[in-house]
């Protein structure tokens, strides 16, 4: 009887830590009101430019020529909006330069998107939901983390974002191998996915520094969310055209 009592003991002291673990977590306390209200504002226009860039995949298929004019144009957008300065008066019309640029971004990948629709409709749908997932995963984890702990993460991120600079400037030069195409795929996705990380631990010490432009917090993180979805698009693309390319062969034996 004691040691049913002393289990019963020492289950309730495991529930009890465990409830106060994840209270802990949910305190924030290492993050001030100030800063978390950012966050907020920031995470929040994140869907919203999410949405705008699934809006541009139902743009018209252009000619070769004219894809590129979609990609320019956000360059110019986002140069727009870091020429612009963060006063109150021009957060109109730098938040219409936000949004241009996730539309002109959705744009740009509409191509890849259309490819992605005809070979299997819910490639696209299971992309965009696993990217927001492990975008949700990893900017939590940042700010659950203590500050400054994966601020370490810049230089390396830096020097593999250098690596897949020079590869593609080799392979400008040299021609694309499937290897190294493969290499700068998973790899590309690795680092991103690390930026993830890293910028979300960023902006919450420019936040603490006094640094509270949303505008152009949302858009870092909007563009680490690109890049980690296209890779795991095509990734998915790959796999699904192997798949079937496989039950092709299987019908023929």
């Amino acid at each position: 009887m004691e040691s049913l009592f002393g289990f019963l003991d020492a289950q309730s002291q495991r529930r009890r830590r465990r409830t106060s673990s994840f209270e802990s977590l949910k305190r924030l306390g290492h993050i001030s009101p100030a800063v978390q209200s950012h966050l907020k504002h920031a995470s929040v226009l994140d869907p919203v430019l999410c949405a705008g860039l699934l809006r541009a995949r139902r743009l018209p298929s252009r000619p070769p020529q004219r894809r590129r004019r979609p990609h320019l144009g956000c360059m110019v957008s986002i140069a727009g909006l870091l020429a612009l300065p963060a006063a109150e008066s021009q957060q109109r019309n730098r938040f219409a330069l936000l949004m241009s640029a996730a539309f002109l971004q959705g744009a740009s990948i509409g191509p890849l998107a259309q490819l992605a629709l005809h070979l299997d409709p819910r490639i696209l749908v299971t992309a965009f939901i696993g990217t927001a997932i492990a975008f949700a995963c990893f900017s939590a984890a940042a700010i659950l983390a203590k500050r400054r702990e994966y601020l370490y993460l810049g230089a390396l991120l830096s020097s593999g974002l250098s690596i897949l600079v020079w590869l593609q400037f080799a392979a400008s030069i040299f021609g694309h191998s499937s290897s190294t195409f493969m290499f700068e795929l998973y790899f590309g996705l690795l680092v991103f996915l690390g930026y993830m990380v890293f910028d979300t631990q960023e902006i919450i010490e420019r936040a603490h520094h006094g640094d509270m432009d949303y505008i152009m917090h949302a858009l870092t993180l909007f563009t680490d969310f690109v890049a980690v979805f296209v890779r795991v698009l095509i990734i998915m693309m790959k796999n699904a055209s192997e798949k079937s390319e496989d039950e092709r062969k299987r019908k023929k034996r």
